[in-house]
């Protein structure tokens, strides 16, 4: 490849099979058309074909930064985690925070490529652009902050200063299927199974040991000029305005009062669309606001640490004291997340915050998802109301303790109940008839977002490449905040247009590979600067704009050869016309998904979910067999 700034032009492809390590460069051309992180991670797993067992030898783990990780950019301190999804059976891509994608460009890599699978357990041990495999038998089943801790003192290394380490828990080794990646500072590769696809090829950990040796600019007045307006834009900014912003204050929690007061949050597996609401219909002592960002940072909240070249802070670490069947119990534990509130709270009937903090600390040792986790419960209390879990045990609504104990259950599979919360909502549904207690879609549950109340979500969810994701395209920039402009959230009309929209500017931003929350401050413009500033590239905003483009339909070309079309786009039932109407705020809402389906289309020159050649044509992407369909296929009528 020729020289670009922000690439250390080096990927290690390790066969575990065979214990062997081969260096290659990164194709110049692929730079160029996918970015790197997110987009070329997809393309290398793509290349291994969509048909491979998720959980078989032949699936690509792909572990990649991008050309702006790790450098001066700010919120620079992301890596991607690209597979095939063994929850949802589409390609998916599930990123971290914190130091390890820096560290890992640091030590000389754009991308740790791993196939095949050990005999034993292993970990992958990286240093001055060499990986090499040693014994993990000693650390298997340990949970994963006993894992970093014994690493830690076996490489010589330590954390904050030349270490970082991405491993799995119990829930990877059992193959939990939204078992996740956890890296020392408790960041989370969590969506989409990728700690299930480690666990399948008896990785234990990748350890990185690096010290800072961050990537210059291949143009450095351009970059500067691009990195001046950045920070100016994210200091300005009402969301991210370092100490002052609300996101700086009370972390991604600060919309859990906001979401309430929308009737935008749902609650109990999705029936109400607010705490207040159950409330009202239940006479449950329940409450959002105990949950909330701003409760958490008057009472427990005790550091507020951040990940490389991050001024903002939103990581909020708490301390609690909690009684859990009689012994007093001290935990200390990042990040106490909005999402991981959600679902683990009010979703699962409750607002017990200090019992929450205990089991996302437990979520993280045990490296399993957090969202997914308390979705799972929610759906098993529903269940279990309705009489269908009769035969392999029963959860109740609100209850806390039980739902700590049951993190690790699920994550070792001890017993009937968790060997099959363990299998993710579409199985469970299909195993006990229970798809009408299910809030998946493609296999993946939904966010703290109901899209009852804001339909872009409702949208987003179901044209999400990896399964219902709010962080594909994140409408509730528009909905809620007003970035770039306010849109009115029960308004169905523009939104699949404002979605694709999202989805690839979000497309670029993981490929950079740079946290989405500087798109509250930041747009294309800066972006562009910047990236060209970098590599040294002369790309336009066009330009870069078709690339998020072409990382979308490239991973939705790979799900459609995988199986996947327009009936897969699809969202639960209760938030649909006969299911069950918003409340509060939200009052007789549904999404009208079939409308924004077709508009979404439409912008994206789809037919019926599918991509066609045509398509795949004007963007470039040459590599398959191409979907077989036309655009002429299609129904929709030509753009004026």
């Amino acid at each position: 490849m020729t020289e670009l700034g922000g690439f250390q032009d080096r990927v290690a492809r390790v066969d575990l099979t065979t214990g062997g390590v081969t260096y290659e460069s990164i194709d110049e051309d692929d730079a160029r058309k996918y970015i790197g992180a997110r987009g070329l991670g997809v393309k290398y797993v793509f290349e291994q074909g969509p048909d491979v067992d998720p959980l078989g030898p032949d699936n690509l783990l792909a572990f990649m930064n991008g050309p702006l990780s790790g450098t001066q950019v700010t919120m620079s301190g992301r890596i991607a985690v690209c597979t095939k999804s063994p929850l949802t059976g589409t390609v998916t891509d599930s990123h971290q925070g914190g130091w390890s994608g820096a560290r890992l460009k640091w030590a000389g890599f754009d991308g740790l490529l791993f196939e095949g699978e050990a005999d034993e357990p292993v970990y992958a041990y990286i240093e001055d652009g060499e990986v090499e495999l040693r014994d993990a038998a000693h650390l298997w089943g340990k949970g994963v902050h006993e894992t970093r801790d014994a690493i830690e003192e076996e490489v010589d290394g330590s954390y904050g200063k030349n270490l970082s380490i991405m491993g799995i828990g119990p829930g990877g080794e059992n193959g939990v299927r939204y078992a996740c990646i956890m890296n020392e500072d408790d960041r989370a590769s969590g969506r989409g199974g990728t700690g299930c696809v480690m666990g399948s090829k008896n990785l234990k950990a990748v350890v990185v040991k690096s010290n800072t040796r961050m990537p210059q600019p291949a143009d450095s007045e351009t970059f500067q000029e691009g990195h001046r307006q950045a920070m100016q834009a994210i200091t300005e900014s009402e969301v991210t305005a370092p100490n002052e912003g609300g996101l700086s204050m009370y972390g991604t929690n600060v919309l859990m009062n906001i979401g309430e007061e929308m009737d935008g949050l749902p609650t109990k597996n999705g029936r109400y669309t607010s705490t207040a609401s159950m409330h009202e219909a239940e006479g449950v002592d329940i409450d959002a606001e105990r949950v909330s960002g701003e409760n958490v940072r008057e009472n427990i909240l005790v550091d507020e640490p951040t990940c490389h070249s991050c001024p903002v802070a939103c990581k909020k670490e708490v301390e609690v004291q909690v009684m859990h069947k009689g012994e007093e119990m001290n935990v200390r534990t990042e990040s106490y997340e909005y999402e991981s509130a959600y679902a683990l709270g009010p979703n699962s009937g409750h607002t017990e915050r200090d019992d929450i903090a205990l089991m996302i600390d437990r979520c993280n040792d045990m490296g399993v998802d957090t969202i997914e986790t308390g979705n799972m419960m929610a759906m098993a209390m529903e269940m279990s109301e309705e009489g269908k879990l009769e035969d392999v045990g029963e959860l109740d609504w609100g209850d806390s303790e039980t739902m700590v104990d049951m993190i690790e259950r699920i994550a070792c599979r001890e017993d009937d109940l968790a060997d099959l919360l363990a299998e993710g909502a579409r199985r469970i549904a299909d195993r006990k008839d229970a798809h009408d207690n299910s809030l998946a879609v493609k296999g993946q549950t939904i966010a703290a977002y109901d899209p009852r109340c804001m339909k872009g979500m409702g949208i987003g969810y179901a044209t999400s490449n990896r399964g219902a994701c709010h962080l594909r395209g994140y409408t509730p920039a528009a909905e809620i905040l007003g970035i770039p402009e306010k849109v009115d959230p029960y308004e169905y009309e523009g939104k699949g247009e404002l979605t694709a929209e999202f989805q690839d500017l979000h497309a670029i931003s993981d490929s950079f590979d740079i946290c989405k929350f500087n798109a509250f401050a930041e747009g294309i413009e800066e972006y562009v600067t910047q990236y060209n500033g970098m590599t040294g590239f002369d790309v336009t905003e066009d330009d870069l704009l078709e690339a998020g483009e072409r990382i979308y339909n490239l991973e939705r070309y790979y799900n459609n050869l995988a199986g996947f079309d327009g009936a897969d786009d699809s969202l639960p039932a209760r938030f649909l016309e006969d299911g069950i109407r918003g409340q509060g705020a939200s009052e007789g809402e549904y999404c009208e998904l079939e409308e924004m389906k077709d508009e979404y289309y439409k912008h994206r020159g789809w037919v019926d979910g599918v991509v066609p050649d045509d398509k795949l044509d004007e963007l470039g992407i040459d590599i398959g067999p191409g979907t077989g369909v036309s655009a002429g296929d299609s129904s929709a009528p030509a753009d004026d």
